[in-house]
């Protein structure tokens, strides 16, 4: 794997590529592997705390060391991309180092998961500020030196890979109100992005990993889990960095997907879909609502947070999934 040793030609040669939250976890596996596959590399990180508190330069720089190490090119970021003008900062880093942006991958998130009833306000804004926010800001700078080159005349192959999770797709979790509503919101701008920006030659998709060890999941039970020596680590962060990688390629020809990545797995996510449905040529009365409503086929988010944990917690029956969820909105954590 090129990861071990020097970088060499790979998927993507000659590619300028912007990396947000790249300093660690999942990102920095990127940049690292983006590096690896012929990338020039900015790695975005500011350096902080899960919570979004304090700052470290040196998060990113590390990584940019590792990359140089092995002869690739990076250089680093520490602006915010909750901050407008240090969204604009880092696509000018990528213009300055290397003389042009082919991809952006969106991956810098926080958390600060509490209770709704004592979630504050500021720590919701600044949860989605990070994640959703950040998102389109970064993107919003991209597409607007994009947009200049496709007018005048310059065309080559541009993407967006934003980073959304299962905590807002597929299993919202308690205490995660802000983290699963900006992931949502990202998934959702996408498919919006994915519309609006192909007339530019921009491709626009999402990557959703979980189950993914990373010091926001490390107290998950199961996450510290390591395979036998030479065994594939389907918990690594690693993981979706080869699915971002081709998404960032000029061969790729996806826009508008959303793509749920779990250890070795990829799966195509097919958002609110339509399922059962009623119909009435006039307007419905409540009664006839309350008569027939409840029979359609319908998916319980109970049932439906149990299957998707259940490679973490095991099976568990609704009371126990229930004194979980009590627990962890009272701060105590599963037992």
């Amino acid at each position: 794997m090129k990861l071990l040793g020097g970088f060499g030609m790979g998927s993507l040669d000659g590619r300028v590529v912007l990396i947000t939250g790249a300093g660690r976890g999942i990102g920095r596996e990127e940049a690292l592997f983006f590096a690896a596959e012929g990338a020039a590399v900015v790695v975005n990180d500011p350096g902080v705390a899960i919570d979004g508190t304090g700052g470290d330069p040196g998060v990113a720089a590390s990584v940019v060391r590792e990359i140089t190490a092995r002869g690739g090119r990076a250089v680093a970021s520490a602006d915010s991309v909750a901050d407008w003008q240090g969204a604009r900062r880092m696509v000018e880093a990528a213009l300055e180092a290397f003389g042009d942006l082919h991809a952006v991958v969106n991956n810098a998130t926080i958390e600060r998961n509490r209770a709704m009833a004592d979630l504050a306000e500021e720590d919701f804004d600044d949860v989605v500020a990070v994640k959703l926010k950040g998102a389109f800001a970064v993107t919003r700078w991209a597409a607007r030196y994009w947009r200049e080159r496709h007018d005048a005349g310059v065309r080559a192959d541009r993407a967006v890979v934003n980073t959304s999770s299962g905590s807002g797709l597929s299993n919202p979790l308690p205490a995660q109100a802000s983290y699963a509503a900006g992931n949502a919101g990202v998934a959702a701008m996408t498919v919006v992005a994915a519309l609006e920006l192909g007339r530019y030659g921009v491709r626009v998709n999402c990557v959703s990993p979980s189950m993914a060890r990373t010091r926001l999941t490390l107290e998950v039970p199961g996450m510290r889990d390591r395979p036998p020596a030479g065994g594939f680590d389907a918990l690594h962060p690693v993981t979706a960095a080869p699915v971002a990688a081709y998404l960032a390629s000029a061969d790729c020809p996806l826009t508008g997907q959303v793509l749920a990545v779990r250890g070795g797995s990829v799966a195509v996510c097919h958002g609110w879909s339509h399922g059962a449905r009623l119909h009435k040529d006039g307007l419905w009365a409540v009664g006839e609502l309350a008569d027939r409503l409840p029979g359609l086929p319908m998916t319980d988010p109970f049932d439906a947070l149990a299957g998707a944990l259940g490679g973490a917690l095991g099976t568990a029956g609704r009371a126990r999934l229930q004194e979980m969820i009590d627990a962890l909105l009272d701060g105590r954590g599963p037992s």
